[in-house]
């Protein structure tokens, strides 16, 4: 099946030098057939410096999980450490390192202080032998950039804010961000554009068009910039010429913005995180000029390191540099020295560090887990999450969501074990605590028994015994956060509450219907009054069938992180958790007040803050289910559910593509058949990278029809296939088919 993919290159020109041949090629063989990701073609007689492994000096600073390291004479010197370091920039005389405890700065690399002042600080709960305390830290810092001309003048971002500061990090300033709610900020720079006048040599920072202007990134929305020390200056689109997402009027992420001084004045370069794509902003037109791609359909190019007419950069399993000069060629360089060093300095194959900086070339690179292709190796040197290293076995998982009542007994359970070895499945996911807040087993702590209620209990010593002799992983499902049993609890107490009303929250929504028809169940509707607008209606409050415990209340993890001790305990192979997220629906979510959040905290801390507390209590793998644009998007809009934060602390990620709850165009170009093999191929891989490569990637496959335009066209059994395929195209880490009847007649055998 022809998979065309619109690829809107813009062909830029430098001293009259044409884009290499093979680019057209390639975009040809793109739009002729599906392809995974192609490898970034390099000059093969590619002429690299001396070794740098062979240098005697110093001058090698390399960040991990643990800090800021130097390498002298062999030896390895810790120079910092008490946290992750992601970053290291130099900005005049000063060093600056962006850490998992904000900003840290040294003008001798041995003594550091935090320039924090004016960032905002998250506080995360801590829950432990019945005591809660808290760790107040920097919000997680995205990215770090100077201004190429006035080292003292720096700009960061949070995943919903800008900062500038003009005294080198002692003082920050809020610039907000562009006119969004959503947080999925990504990348920032600051400088002052080059006006005419000064690109000849001439001029000051007081010219027209060299105004201080700080530049922004956001996952959704694009590029944005705002001249900073303009009084009531807003923030302007500035996407013109950035490839969009097919489908979408929105552009694709911009992975990273780099500012340089060059002869002909300051530039700015900026990448894409989900296609291979290079390019230099024309200030004056307000519009970005492709610089370089190589047509794939799918690749991340990060890390841009700008100097002089040399810009190097990261992409998947590559460090390469383009020569910028009139007759550079515009073919990237590899540098095989820099992942050989990398190498040599961690004793591994694989890369254990976030960042390097090289002193006498001036390479200064971050974002080193893409050098490991398959994204693994960072796990090696986890810090704190030592329990990452049961993300392998987690890997390469494909099975099935089984209903807990299909599962009763062998009369019940043959046809799944029948259809799973005819599939070739290794997995099933079966309930234990279901959406209804129901313990599908009987515990044997009884302080998971006083909160919960057990209905229709399995015999799991039976099933994982049945299971695990066919070799079938098991993966225990526990509903987190939608428990209507615990929502009721001792009067509410843990309940997500409503402010107006001061009960139980629940989400409605408000419509008017004929009278005496009926809709739904009618113990979930509230008739209103009459319509005033026509009196053969009523106006009625429909609400949802579902009921909310308080995400934020640590008594609410204990609980769930007793029921998921038992479970490992009992044999599972793995805990994963659903509904990890606040409410979504209701036209009173306004309405809703969460009596367990303490000061500083906010959903993504109240998720992360939960985790923490389970990833300490169990040693199997840990899997989450989320939305499918919290793994499609670098957001985690609505539902606290932001992936990039909460990777470190699981082993999977299951975001749910279900083609049906997209937009129903969302990638519907032609042909339009193969859209759900766009969302899936495009989503797991996307979601890979957001996630740093941290996790396995196993979605949830839409084996069900639901009755929407898409689905009236085209679902069947070759809808389900192209699902599957998409994801293992991707590089398949798992993928579990999610019916919640059982019917799984459509999906076909695992390749």
């Amino acid at each position: 099946m022809v998979f065309r993919f619109r690829l809107q290159l813009v062909l830029f020109c430098i001293a009259n030098i044409v884009f290499f041949s093979g680019v057209l090629w390639a975009r040809a063989q793109a739009e002729s057939k599906r392809l995974p990701p192609e490898e970034i073609r390099i000059a093969e007689n590619a002429e690299i410096p001396e070794a740098l492994v062979l240098r005697k000096s110093g001058g090698i600073l390399a960040g991990s999980e643990q800090g800021l390291f130097t390498f002298e004479q062999g030896k390895v010197r810790p120079l910092w450490t008490g946290a992750a370091v992601r970053k290291i920039l130099k900005a005049g005389d000063t060093w600056f390192l962006l850490t998992g405890e904000g900003i840290q700065a040294s003008a001798d690399r041995e003594n550091w202080e935090g320039r924090n002042q004016g960032l905002p600080v998250k506080t995360i709960k801590l829950y432990r032998n019945g005591v809660k305390s808290f760790l107040s830290v920097v919000q997680e810092i995205k990215d770090l950039e100077a201004d190429p001309e006035h080292p003292e003048i720096l700009v960061c971002a949070t995943k919903d804010r800008v900062f500038l500061t003009r005294d080198g990090g002692r003082n920050w300033k809020d610039l907000g961000m562009p006119p969004y709610r959503t947080n999925g900020i990504k990348a920032v720079a600051v400088f002052h554009p080059a006006a005419e006048g000064r690109a000849r040599g001439g001029g000051t920072n007081t010219d027209k068009g060299t105004e201080l202007t700080v530049f922004v990134s956001h996952s959704t929305y694009g590029i944005h910039y705002i001249e900073a020390a303009v009084p009531g200056a807003k923030w302007t689109e500035l996407n013109t010429g950035l490839e969009t997402l097919e489908t979408t009027e929105n552009p694709d992420e911009t992975a990273d913005i780099a500012a340089v001084l060059e002869d002909e004045g300051p530039q700015i370069y900026a990448s894409q995180t989900f296609r291979r794509r290079i390019y230099r902003l024309d200030w004056e037109a307000k519009s970005f000029r492709l610089l370089w791609s190589d047509a794939s359909v799918f690749g991340t190019v990060d890390s841009l390191n700008p100097a002089g007419k040399t810009l190097r950069f990261i992409s998947e399993g590559v460090v390469a540099e383009l020569d910028l000069s009139p007759d550079g060629g515009m073919i990237p360089k590899k540098r095989d020295d820099v992942p050989a060093l990398l190498r040599k300095l961690s004793g591994t194959e694989g890369s254990q560090f976030n960042c390097l900086y090289l002193e006498d070339e001036n390479v200064n690179l971050s974002e080193l887990w893409l050098l490991n292709e398959a994204g693994k190796d960072g796990l090696k040197n986890s810090g704190e999450h030592e329990a990452k290293i049961h993300t392998a076995l987690a890997e390469g998982r494909n099975g099935i969501y089984l209903p807990a009542n299909h599962a009763m007994d062998s009369a019940d359970l043959k046809p799944y074990l029948d259809l799973m070895a005819d599939r070739s499945l290794n997995m099933a996911v079966i309930d234990m605590k279901d959406d209804y807040g129901r313990l599908r087993f009987s515990p044997l702590d009884k302080e998971i028994e006083a909160k919960g209620r057990v209905f229709r209990p399995l015999d799991i010593d039976w099933l994982l015994k049945t299971m695990k002799e066919r070799g079938i992983y098991m993966a225990a499902r526990i509903v987190v956060f939608k428990d209507p049993v615990l929502a009721v609890r001792e009067g509410g107490k843990y309940a997500v509450w409503d402010g107006k009303t001061n009960k139980a929250w629940a989400g409605y929504r408000d419509t008017r219907r004929k009278k005496g028809e009926k809709s739904g169940r009618e113990d979930l509707i509230e008739i209103l009054g009459d319509d005033p607008l026509d009196r053969e209606y009523e106006l009625v409050r429909s609400f949802y069938d579902e009921r909310w415990v308080d995400p934020y209340s640590e008594e609410v993890w204990e609980y769930t992180a007793r029921i998921a001790e038992e479970l490992q305990n009992r044999g599972f192979d793995e805990i994963q958790f659903d509904y990890i997220r606040f409410p979504t629906d209701g036209a009173n979510l306004a309405d809703i007040r969460c009596r367990w959040q303490d000061s500083g905290m906010d959903m993504e801390s109240a998720i992360l803050s939960f985790l923490r507390h389970i990833r300490g209590r169990v040693r199997v793998p840990i899997s989450i289910d989320i939305y499918g644009a919290n793994g499609w998007y670098r957001t985690g809009a609505r539902t606290g559910q932001e992936l990039e934060l909460l990777a470190p602390w699981v082993d999977v990620i299951c975001p749910m593509y279900y083609p049906s709850h997209f937009e129903q165009d969302f990638l519907a170009q032609s042909p339009e058949e193969e859209r759900p093999y766009r969302i899936y191929y495009f989503g797991t891989l996307r979601s890979s990278r957001i996630g740093r490569g941290q996790i396995v990637v196993r979605p949830y496959l839409q084996a069900f029809y639901l009755n929407v335009s898409y689905d009236r066209r085209y679902y069947n059994a070759d809808y389900v296939r192209r699902e599957a395929e998409g994801v293992q195209d991707a590089g398949n880490g798992g993928l579990t088919y999610w019916n919640n009847s059982g019917r799984y007649e459509d999906i076909p055998k695992t390749r």
